[in-house]
């Protein structure tokens, strides 16, 4: 009678497990059809230069398909900048007159807001330096690629990092008092000469979807030297288009890929239910 008591009480209690999965498993699939219902729209300002902003967008949609299951995706509206026209804009951004670079990147945010995006995301370092002015002439928030990176930096416990990108977003103030101020974190560049290298190899490169395997060598001998004469504990990869170069393999220290660092915080905005 014992026996027959006890195979009924573990058979209930089978039933209940098997009610409570079914009920955790429903919540789970209705919790992530809200989220898919509620996503906000990605903005992207892209084509500075294409090559980065393929990327973009074929994380954030593999991104969102991770979380959400299914055939889900990313809700995005990219607007892509010519490249060859921009990149003039960007000389005369050197020689002292932003006038018609700026113009460039507010249309460029207009449209997006125009066409219903939530928030936007500039799929380049160097240009997140326009991100307050779009702001403050556009009205529609952006998501500064310096904080999701300085934010993954600060979270991984490294103190001194190196800065890699084109001549401006290493030179100027933009990228990095952001980090040090914001995320308490001290920056390092390369020398002149590296400095040179780098921005050549980019533009007359990496922008135009050249892959040369000495100027990966050649990164990566930047990076070693920062990290043994400089202290650099980790390294920003701070052009969207050098994750295409190299990654984390090819270096000791730990590599921080903007264009990924970037794409992750806007899923996260975009599936944040408010």
């Amino acid at each position: 009678m014992l026996r027959k008591s006890a195979l009924i009480f573990l058979a209930a209690m089978l039933v209940v497990a098997i009610v409570l999965c079914g009920c955790a498993g429903s919540n789970t699939a209705a919790n992530k059809q809200s989220k898919a219902s509620q996503m906000k729209t990605i903005g992207i300002i892209g084509g500075v230069s294409w090559q980065s902003s393929i990327e973009y967008y074929r994380l954030m949609n593999e991104l969102v398909a991770k979380q959400l299951g299914g055939l889900h995706s990313a809700k995005i509206l990219m607007h892509s900048i010519e490249f060859g026209e921009f990149s003039k804009e960007e000389r005369l951004a050197s020689e002292g007159d932003w006038g018609p670079l700026r113009k460039t990147m507010i249309d460029a945010a207009e449209r997006l807001k125009k066409g219903g995006t939530d928030f936007i995301v500039i799929a380049s370092n160097t240009m997140n330096s326009t991100a307050e002015l779009i702001e403050d002439k556009v009205k529609i928030p952006v998501l500064h690629i310096a904080d999701a990176t300085g934010e993954q930096v600060k979270k991984s416990g490294i103190k001194t990092v190196a800065l890699l990108g084109n001549t401006y977003t290493m030179e100027e103030d933009f990228y990095r008092d952001r980090l040090e101020g914001k995320y308490g974190l001290k920056v390092v560049t390369p020398n002149k000469t590296e400095q040179d290298y780098i921005n050549s190899v980019i533009f007359d490169e990496l922008c135009a979807g050249k892959f040369k395997q000495g100027s990966k060598e050649r990164f990566v001998q930047i990076i070693d030297r920062l990290a043994k004469e400089d202290g650099a504990q980790g390294v920003i990869l701070g052009c969207t288009e050098v994750p295409l170069l190299i990654d984390q393999k090819d270096v000791s220290v730990p590599v921080f890929d903007t264009t990924r660092i970037h794409s992750e915080a806007a899923v996260t905005r975009a599936l944040k239910q408010e």
